[in-house]
């Protein structure tokens, strides 16, 4: 009953709050043409040194495009899963071509979204993240990607926000707290498994996710996110043919 009220409460302030720009407030309608180009790349590979694994992010977590995220994510804004998801299959697209991962067949991708908790869900009144998965992997499959959405990983504990931990502590939290599902190796198998998320900030999360694949012995080829925060990165920068050696 709690997910059915989110879910008509978030229906409800799109409606109020749909005839304004999500980004900029400036203008009639979802999303001006101005700020979805801020969600339109280049993508750009995030240093994010937690991460085994190469990252590319569609957009800086800054201005227009942060305003996107945080409108669907916690304000009910749910026709933005359509640019947003755009956005996460530009930075795919540039994580898949640039890691040419010919071991595993590129063409044949299997798109595991980082899962959110139940009470972030039940809160929210929907699943941003896999909102925004769904259609980055309808998009995928319209440029010749054999592509599938595979919620393989689950919560095994609860976690504490990680809103206002440091690198450390968000590492320390979220140890352990991540595991395959009973079928998840097995619907992964013989695919490019990229890992995504909506937002990037140290890393410990996609670490934390590609640790529990690893234990699984399902092999990630790398993360896409929508936005990268630079806090405590440093600035991102463009994706190089050398990117795909931090792929495995």
């Amino acid at each position: 009953m709690t997910t059915v009220l989110g879910r008509l409460t978030a229906a409800a302030a799109e409606l109020v709050l749909g005839s304004v720009c999500a980004g900029c407030e400036g203008v009639p309608g979802l999303l001006c043409e101005a700020c979805r180009d801020s969600l339109r790349g280049p993508a750009r590979t995030v240093p994010a040194a937690a991460v085994p694994v190469q990252v590319t992010a569609a957009a800086e977590y800054a201005g227009p495009a942060k305003a996107a995220v945080l409108a669907h994510k916690e304000h009910g804004r749910l026709g933005l899963a359509t640019p947003l998801g755009d956005a996460l299959a530009t930075a795919m697209v540039e994580l898949l071509e640039s890691a040419g991962c010919d071991w595993c067949g590129s063409r044949y991708v299997a798109v595991v979204p980082v899962p959110s908790t139940r009470s972030a869900v039940r809160r929210r009144g929907h699943d941003p993240l896999a909102r925004a998965a769904r259609r980055a992997s309808a998009v995928l499959r319209k440029v010749g990607y054999d592509c599938t959405v595979v919620p393989a990983l689950r919560q095994r504990r609860s976690v504490a926000d990680q809103a206002g931990l440091d690198a450390a502590a968000r590492r320390a939290n979220l140890a352990g707290a991540l595991a395959v599902r009973g079928s998840g190796r097995r619907l992964l198998g013989g695919r490019c498994v990229v890992l995504v998320d909506d937002i990037v900030t140290t890393g410990a999360t996609l670490a934390e996710a590609t640790r529990a694949l690893a234990a699984a012995d399902v092999p990630v080829c790398g993360a896409a996110v929508v936005v990268a925060t630079t806090r405590r990165s440093g600035r991102l920068r463009p994706v190089t043919p050398t990117d795909s050696a931090r792929t495995g």
